[in-house]
């Protein structure tokens, strides 16, 4: 199921690209990093593996949907 998290630290590319990598490293595909919405779309069952990667990443993100 597509998860929403809102990701507000994301401010720049340098954050689109530490984001990406985060998840591609994780093997997650078919997701969308939206930088001017500070957002981060992705395929998962577990909401608290991907706040568990953004967070590792260096990024606060909540569930949004």
């Amino acid at each position: 199921m597509k998860k929403i998290f809102s990701v507000p630290d994301m401010s720049c590319e340098h954050c689109v690209k530490a984001i990406t990598k985060a998840l591609d490293d994780a093997k997650y595909s078919g997701f969308e990093v939206d930088l001017p919405a500070k957002e981060v779309r992705v395929e998962a069952d577990s909401a608290d593996k991907i706040i568990s990667l953004l967070d590792e990443a260096g990024y606060d993100a909540t569930l949004k949907a």
